[in-house]
């Protein structure tokens, strides 16, 4: 029992819902990478091996840096006052030593991929912990947009771990796709965690700015999700026909929600769709190139 509750405890100081979530789209990276130039699935298992432990483990370290850091406003906040980096659950000391030894080993297990793919895991690590967590989260309305980079960066890794080089429209696609879909999600988050980020001081944009001001911002990422659609025609018009059919349907539900569910409902119903659209997206990347994988090698 008391081994389970340990791991319980470092689960929430690595965070790893965000581990499962970002390597998601790091394995679409990496499977569309391996799809586009026509590269032999079998001879780079290794290389898929190396990229999920080593993006598992520089997105860890990320997140038991913002959680050292943020102790300050987590112990005032519902969701987070409970995490063990507040409560002292877990030793400040040995969290931090954890962290540091986890960007280490995932750097070296990137760099074993390619040099970009361990250069680009350090700078995910490090527009989320700098720029993000100690600069702007506590201080502008723009801190989820500054956040969205590191939050992309996983596909460009998964793409770099096994591709010559990143500059395909398609790996841009992915990546650009996951800068804009976080803006929509992060706001639902913000309006249903309103009271939270209120009583932290976090500039979040619905305490900042309100809801109305939120929805329309959102409606303008959400026009660009769809534009983004695009960057997949040199690649495959049924990829951008599906990341289309699912930006139009999120535009959608954003103006017909919005103006007929009360506020937390609508941010509800938002972030809900927020996932059915990255999964599926996500899923239908991995699909499509696992099957491209398997007609090409026969």
């Amino acid at each position: 029992m008391q081994k389970q509750s340990t791991i319980n405890l470092w689960a929430q100081a690595v965070k790893t819902g965000i581990i499962k979530s970002n390597l998601i789209p790091m394995v679409a990276g990496l499977m569309l990478a391996l799809y586009t130039y026509e590269l032999n699935f079998i001879e780079n298992i290794p290389n898929i091996i190396l990229a999920t432990v080593g993006s598992a483990l520089v997105i860890a370290a990320a997140g038991i840096f913002n959680n050292l850091y943020d102790r300050d406003i987590d112990k005032v906040m519902p969701r987070t006052k409970t995490r063990p980096t507040v409560t002292g659950e877990l030793n400040t000391r040995t969290v931090l030593i954890a962290g540091v030894v986890f960007l280490i080993l995932g750097l070296i297990a990137l760099a074993f991929t390619t040099p970009l793919a361990m250069f680009l895991g350090f700078l995910g690590v490090f527009f989320y912990v700098v720029p993000y967590t100690m600069w702007t989260k506590r201080r502008t309305i723009w801190n989820t947009e500054v956040g969205s980079i590191s939050g992309a960066v996983p596909p460009l890794i998964g793409w770099a771990a096994v591709a010559p080089n990143i500059w395909h429209p398609a790996c841009w696609a992915l990546f650009i796709i996951m800068v804009i879909w976080q803006m929509p999600h992060f706001y639902a988050i913000a309006i249903r965690k309103h009271d939270d980020y209120a009583a932290a001081n976090i500039p979040m944009l619905p305490v900042a700015k309100g809801q109305r001001r939120t929805y329309i911002q959102t409606n303008v990422y959400l026009v660009l999700l769809m534009l983004t659609s695009f960057l997949f025609l040199p690649l495959s018009l049924g990829l951008t026909l599906v990341s289309l059919v699912l930006g139009g349907i999120w535009l959608w539900l954003s103006f017909v929600g919005y103006h007929k569910m009360e506020g937390k409902t609508w941010a509800n119903k938002m972030f809900a769709f927020s996932l059915i659209h990255m999964m599926v997206l996500f899923a239908t990347v991995i699909i499509y190139a696992s099957v491209g994988l398997i007609m090409q090698a026969l």
